[in-house]
């Protein structure tokens, strides 16, 4: 049985290395968080933006929000905050650091999610290790999560599902998984986006 389905774009980083808010960066005409945000109203029941409390005031009144509550270090923070609020249901997570996502690699992580595993996430045919950042986080995955971050030993969402029982998928191209978070990451994610447009 599939419990209900939220999406959650993790908004709430720093983006130190990239020096300017990476959600706020305009791949497909609006700020980024906003296209990711549009792309999973098309699929989720409801979308939030992951954010810390200091973004409200730069956002859009009808964007739904989920603020960090700070609890713990790294991304699983934004996803526990989250799962806290509303723990019954899944999350779709995307990072905004994530310009090749489309509605079909979407469509594709949602046909293929397998409740019965704690996640079902994207991997690259190269790396094969788990995208966390582009997943489905089933609700059975937090508590499991914040066991692992209170075990003090590390805060990497990808070494925690590495050593989970998730369901592993692979995109249509490995390009759909780059992620910019400095400019030059930047500038090849604009050079990906122009062979796709074009």
């Amino acid at each position: 049985m599939k419990t209900k389905l939220n999406g959650l774009i993790l908004a709430g980083g720093k983006s130190t290395r990239m020096g300017t808010d990476k959600g706020e960066i305009a791949y497909h005409g609006k700020p980024h968080r906003e296209y990711l945000y549009e792309l999973l109203e098309k699929f989720c029941d409801d979308v939030y933006l992951s954010i810390r409390s200091e973004q409200h005031q730069n956002l859009p009144d009808n964007l739904k929000t989920i603020t960090d509550k700070d609890q713990y270090r790294g991304p699983l923070n934004g996803m526990i905050s989250a799962h806290q609020e509303f723990p019954k249901v899944a999350w779709l997570v995307v990072a905004t650091d994530l310009p090749l996502i489309d509605k079909n690699s979407i469509r594709q992580l949602i046909n293929k999610r397998n409740p019965e595993k704690i996640a079902t996430a994207y991997a690259t045919h190269q790396s094969g290790l788990p995208e966390p950042m582009f997943a489905i986080w089933e609700s059975k995955a937090f508590p499991k999560a914040i066991e692992y971050l209170e075990s003090g030993t590390n805060t990497c969402p990808r070494k925690f599902l590495i050593n989970s029982d998730i369901q592993l998928i692979f995109p249509s191209s490995d390009d759909i998984l780059i992620n910019a978070n400095n400019k030059q990451e930047y500038e090849l994610a604009l050079k990906k986006l122009q062979k796709v447009e074009s």
